[in-house]
């Protein structure tokens, strides 16, 4: 899990095992503080998401080779390995 936080965490602001309250019928009174945990807790994810992505780019890019220009009517070697379905 490349954000370490679990997915209900990041869209509901709370683990699994958290019980949960009856609602009443008037408005909830914490609704602004839920929203700002909420929104902190999907800052953190995005930032790690980035953080991997990065991460993910630079090991791809070591294993990445530039291409030679070619021209049409040039002859080149194709390998049977690197097919395409």
């Amino acid at each position: 899990m490349s954000t370490k936080i679990l997915p209900l965490k990041t869209n509901y602001g709370q683990d699994p095992r958290i019980r949960f309250e009856v609602r009443k019928k008037e408005k909830y009174k914490g609704a602004e503080k839920f929203v700002t945990k909420i929104k902190k807790i999907q800052e953190k994810a995005k930032v790690a998401l980035e953080k991997t992505q990065e991460e993910m780019k630079i090991y791809v890019d070591k294993k990445r080779t530039e291409i030679d220009n070619y021209r049409v009517e040039d002859l080149v070697m194709l390998s049977p390995k690197c097919q395409t379905s």
